[in-house]
């Protein structure tokens, strides 16, 4: 019910910088991840089922994403819509290579289904969309988790003993929350704390319902609800608030 930091494998925004600055693995990594994508993609293209290992347009694709994974920069949008549109168009040469019936494939070919039933819907898309999605809030909390570990430092303060320290229960933690959103709120205790490193207890003291005694004990939460308060971590903001509603 405190602060969880869970450590993260690599996600794909990171795979796909580490695999365009030269890392196999994680190019691989990368093509294995969105392998259900690239054949979602491929499939709407053949207007059928496509089966790994017996259809020749899998490779074709899986070639075009790896060539995605090379050319794209963030100029051109989102990397899945251009991956989807590099696939799209490696196929597109393919088919008119083997001079098939798909010369020309329309906006309705690629949303009907075949006649074996296969529907060629948004699904598998959607689910690529929302796990790169989530990946890049995940990277983004890494790095806001990062920033406030460096900022904590100054105030002898270690990332990791914060677990320990929040407090037990759901009344004392709101109440020290609610002590870091008063010295978040108010310059002068703000300014001190930032100067001293040290909670303006005197004056914090004089607010009914807020003891020394409750001050010292949680000291250093409270002056990590701070930190992350007046920082700009507003995946870790959100988290803090949540604290207060016992999620």
């Amino acid at each position: 019910m405190g602060f969880g930091l869970p450590q993260r494998r690599v996600r794909p925004p990171a795979l796909l910088a580490l695999a365009q600055a030269g890392d196999i693995e994680a190019r691989n990594q990368l093509i294995d991840d969105f392998t259900p994508f690239v054949l979602k993609v491929a499939s709407q293209s053949a207007g059928r089922y496509l089966t790994p290992g017996q259809d020749e347009e899998i490779s074709v694709a899986l070639l075009a994403f790896n060539e995605a994974i090379s050319a794209y920069s963030e100029g051109k949008g989102t990397f899945l819509a251009f991956a989807r549109t590099v696939i799209s168009r490696r196929l597109i040469d393919h088919f008119r290579h083997q001079k098939s019936r798909f010369q020309e494939i329309s906006l309705s070919e690629l949303e009907r289904e075949d006649s074996e039933g296969y529907a060629l819907s948004a699904q598998v898309d959607g689910l690529a969309q929302e796990q790169w999605t989530t990946a890049q809030d995940d990277e983004n909390r890494m790095y806001e988790i990062i920033e406030l570990r460096e900022k904590l430092k100054s105030y002898g303060i270690s990332l990791a003993e914060l677990p320990k320290l929040s407090p037990k229960h759901q009344d004392a933690r709101n109440r020290s929350i609610h002590i870091g959103q008063l010295i978040a709120g108010t310059p002068p205790y703000r300014g001190y704390l930032e100067q001293k490193k040290e909670l303006p207890l005197k004056e914090l003291a004089k607010h009914p319902g807020i003891t020394r005694k409750t001050l010292e004990r949680h000291r250093k939460y409270i002056i990590a609800v701070v930190v992350i308060l007046i920082s700009d971590l507003p995946y870790l903001r959100s988290f803090v608030l949540d604290r207060i509603r016992g999620e």
